[in-house]
């Protein structure tokens, strides 16, 4: 009888053990389960939180700016849908320390005062944003060749070895005091997505991806391939450079949700001038 209760004890402990294990993996499943539903990236867009990485106190390449008269470009126009349009474009040349690029403004900025030059408007406008352009770091302007202005509440743009600057979106942005944050965003496109022949490895920067395991935004995520790079190369900036101008909160929320990518841009020795003296 002795044996016999032992023998029923030892089964009572080994099924109970049995259904202890099988509660641990399944409440490790429940929060596992739980943790990828509720996680989620930190920002829903990089613009929106760094107002102060570049600011209109810092130092600007741009040095001068031609004008060249009037000729047919071929430009990309967001409104009615987006479209490409060709227009007799105000031209003129932006003249940068290392570059000159080519700003074409919109015809529909033409003087109606015939006290001043017709193309007075178009230059203002020309000026306003050359000036700004040139506070981007200069690995950001590897690839910008051309500036497309028009007037309209739209998106700005990059890519097509181009910046491209709706004005009617410039009082949200200048009232936000980002300006220069979207312009690092949309030169991102242009200078360093590998689909518009940038400077970044596309095998690489996946690698670099794979091991962060998340998004630094809403926006990067829901688009990876296109606006990933694009998304995260500000908070790089701002946490490599301007480590002043963000809070501890940022830095940190940055630093542990995409370090690897942030390594892989440093690893890059990016030509950061004005951001920093040239070397």
């Amino acid at each position: 009888m002795k044996n016999y209760i032992l023998d029923e004890l030892k089964k009572l402990i080994e099924f109970q053990n049995i259904n202890m294990k099988f509660v641990s993996i399944l409440l490790f499943l429940v929060f596992y389960s739980f943790m990828n539903v509720y996680a989620k990236p930190p920002y829903d867009g990089t613009i929106w939180y760094f107002p102060d990485v570049i600011n209109s106190n810092d130092p600007t390449t741009f040095q001068e700016l031609i004008y060249v008269g009037q000729d047919n470009r071929e430009m990309f126009d967001r409104r009615k849908g987006g479209r490409w349009v060709t227009k007799k474009a105000f031209l003129f040349n932006a003249i940068y320390e290392d570059t000159t690029v080519e700003i074409q403004v919109n015809p529909e900025f033409k003087n109606v005062d015939k006290d001043f030059e017709i193309q007075d408007k178009a230059y203002k406008e020309a000026l306003y944003y050359s000036e700004i352009i040139g506070r981007l770091p200069n690995f950001l302007l590897t690839n910008v060749k051309t500036v497309w202005i028009h007037k309209g509440n739209k998106d700005w743009g990059g890519g097509n070895e181009n910046l491209l600057i709706h004005t009617g979106r410039s009082k949200e942005y200048i009232s936000l005091e980002i300006v220069e944050e979207v312009l690092i965003h949309e030169s991102g496109h242009t200078s360093l997505d590998w689909s518009w022949g940038g400077l970044i490895n596309q095998a690489q920067w996946q690698k670099a991806k794979r091991k962060d395991k998340e998004y630094i935004s809403d926006y990067a995520k829901k688009f990876p391939d296109r606006e990933d790079i694009a998304e995260s190369i500000l908070p790089w900036i701002a946490v490599r450079y301007r480590l002043d101008r963000i809070s501890n909160e940022d830095a940190e929320t940055i630093l542990k949700t995409i370090p690897n990518r942030l390594k892989f841009f440093d690893e890059q020795n990016f030509n950061m001038y004005p951001l920093v003296p040239r070397d």
